[in-house]
């Protein structure tokens, strides 16, 4: 395992492993992202940084493979963090976080990726409108995936 380019398998190994154990706190911290996990009571508490260049550097490989998903000009993607379900609300039946037309802050939360049960919460990561919204409720997200765009300029 190259803690600098995990795979979806280590990630999940990593998660079992932490399950079968009584461990209550956990530091990863990866050319890419920290992860910061604690276990109070019966869950657990995670804070997750991704690191700029780093998702630059990921997004210009995804590029040279071909595979990047089109952004329109101007706008900014929120991309999945983590492969797993993307969900638009906070539970079924709530009203979405967000929908097109909203005005967001960087801080404001635009959804959540299930990975293995744990709950992460994408954020918008720059002010501005919601342009768009690429996935439903409920649909599978590649890590990396653009999921919502933002146009900074709320134009």
């Amino acid at each position: 395992m190259n803690p600098g380019n995990l795979t979806d398998e280590d990630v999940r190994d990593i998660l079992e492993l932490i399950d079968s154990t009584t461990v209550a706190e956990l530091h990863l911290r990866t050319s890419r992202f920290s992860l910061s996990l604690r276990r109070d009571g019966g869950g657990w508490t995670r804070t997750t940084t991704v690191h700029a260049d780093a998702a630059e550097g990921e997004q210009a490989q995804r590029h040279e493979r071909g595979d990047a998903e089109q952004v329109p000009p101007g706008l900014v993607p929120v991309r999945a963090p983590l492969p797993g379900t993307f969900y638009r609300a906070p539970k079924p039946g709530a009203a979405p976080f967000v929908e097109v037309g909203d005005r967001v802050e960087d801080t404001t939360v635009v959804g959540i990726v299930e990975t293995m049960k744990l709950m992460n919460s994408v954020v918008a990561g720059t002010a501005g409108t919601v342009a768009e919204i690429r996935l439903g409720n409920a649909e599978s997200a590649a890590q990396g995936a653009v999921l919502v765009l933002i146009d900074p300029d709320g134009s």
